[in-house]
């Protein structure tokens, strides 16, 4: 039978009714539909997919599974290596690392690798999640700092190598930016929560409202009997461009505009009395997955028209081009190689127009990026009532500045490939050492990290009480 040269579709809500609402956007294969995609994978003896994927899923094997229907074998294969897979098949750039590498994709469209993986996930909770086997306890504690992507895989990897693991996080709900960070529409709460509590089922510890370097130290967790220390704390302070203005009211960073959406629920006020200003045009400085998430959560919370202006072109753009797609469905306006330079309010404080400037592209800079230039005359100004800065993020000094760890620009964390840092028995993974990134990257951080404690722990205490024991 022929190849289908298309993915096989999977149903979403319509533009037009989406933008209404702060549901989920795709809806998900059924089980026919999941079928027949999977029925397109080649199979290759060597799987270039899973080259692409940072966590090293046995992709054909999950997928040959589905494809004979064998769906319990399916998530088993799945879990052995990803212990999030809900999350990743709903927010990882398939399209740029396994569907990327898809021999498939030489021709055709690749396979759907993303939105199987979500199907067998949410297959698995709706007929209640299997637990894998996990090693018999060896007595050894490990503790995990934050508790977003990266710290999430690292605690499973250990709990199910026979680690009791506890997970320290400062704010009130355990999932980091998967919780604060990702709109509901592409990332339901209920399916972090899930997830989570998939950890506790497996014994992990999780414990809410401690804020290490302010609650206790790094140094208190060691004395506190822990063998190691897993750094998972992210990239949550946000940059802005220090420009004319840029204090006035209504401006805010894509940190505080979607924490207060996403965790604290302003899309539900006043049953949430968490308000957030909805503005009649709305900007957004960036292009990247979260400048789209802003964009897309000003238009579901009523503003009339909302722009996305970004210093660069389209084609050097950072967001999933699946998103990128989606707020234009939506309606979100794009305003390319251009920036703002100055904002300027009313006689209360509130901005009210943002001078902006056009660019040209000169030489790429160590982005690989062609560089915006400033067209010297251009500049216009543009009315705004709110203005979301959406231009990145750096890790929160606190650890760092509380536990001597060796950082290095914008306060990242230095770490070796393994998550290594410059203090005995602490490692660290995800933004805090990569500066912001893809949750995929920090949960495959996260598993490296998790690999090397479990072998310098063998190494320092198991292997020493072996020795012990044999004379």
């Amino acid at each position: 039978m022929p190849i289908n040269p298309k993915k096989t579709p999977m149903k979403e809500q319509k533009s037009e009714e989406r933008i209404k609402n702060f549901n989920e956007v795709p809806l998900g294969y059924s089980e026919e539909y999941a079928v027949i995609e999977a029925e397109r994978c080649l199979q290759c003896k060597i799987p270039k997919c899973v080259e692409g994927c940072p966590v090293n899923v046995n992709i054909p094997g999950f997928i040959k599974s589905i494809r004979e229907k064998d769906f319990d074998s399916a998530i088993r294969i799945m879990k052995n290596t990803n212990s999030l897979p809900a999350i990743t098949g709903r927010v990882c750039p398939q399209e740029d690392q396994c569907e990327a590498k898809c021999v498939l994709a030489k021709k055709f469209e690749p396979v759907a690798i993303g939105r199987l993986e979500r199907f067998i996930a949410d297959w698995d909770a709706n007929r209640g999640m299997v637990l894998p086997e996990i090693n018999e306890k060896n007595g050894l504690k490990v503790a995990i700092v934050g508790a977003g992507p990266a710290s999430l895989t690292c605690a499973a990897d250990l709990q199910k190598l026979g680690y009791q693991v506890t997970i320290f996080e400062s704010l009130h709900s355990p999932g980091g930016v998967l919780i604060y960070g990702i709109p509901e529409f592409r990332l339901p709460k209920a399916i972090v929560k899930r997830e989570v509590e998939y950890l506790s089922n497996l014994g992990v510890d999780i414990r809410c409202n401690i804020v290490v370097g302010r609650t206790f130290s790094l140094n208190d967790l060691f004395d506190k009997g822990y063998s190691a220390v897993f750094l998972g704390t992210g990239a949550g302070a946000p940059q802005f461009m220090n420009i004319q203005g840029e204090n006035l009211l209504g401006i805010l960073s894509a940190n505080e505009y979607l924490t207060r959406i996403n965790l604290m629920k302003a899309y539900k006020f006043p049953e949430y009395d968490t308000p957030v200003k909805k503005g009649g045009t709305v900007a957004v400085i960036g292009a990247g997955n979260v400048a789209m998430d802003s964009a897309r959560s000003a238009l579901r919370l009523g503003a009339k028209r909302v722009l996305i202006v970004y210093r660069r072109s389209e084609n050097e753009m950072p967001a999933r081009i699946e998103e990128y797609h989606h707020a234009v469905e939506e309606g979100v306006e794009f305003l390319w190689l251009t920036n703002p330079i100055s904002y300027f309010g009313d006689n209360e404080g509130w901005v009210k127009e943002a001078e902006v400037i056009k660019n040209e592209l000169g030489e790429p800079d160590e982005s690989g990026r062609r560089s915006p230039v400033p067209i010297k005359g251009s500049e216009y100004r543009i009315e705004v009532d709110n203005v979301i800065v959406a231009i990145g993020t750096v890790p929160n000094p606190l650890i760092a500045r509380t536990s001597g760890l060796k950082t290095g620009r914008h306060g990242i964390v230095i770490a070796d490939e393994n998550g290594r840092t410059s203090l005995p028995g602490v490692w660290a993974g995800g933004d805090i050492v990569t500066g912001a990134a893809t949750v995929i990257l920090a949960m495959g951080a996260g598993k490296k990290a998790a690999f090397d404690i479990d072998r310098y722990l063998k190494e320092k205490y198991i292997l020493k009480k072996e020795i012990s024991w044999s004379i």
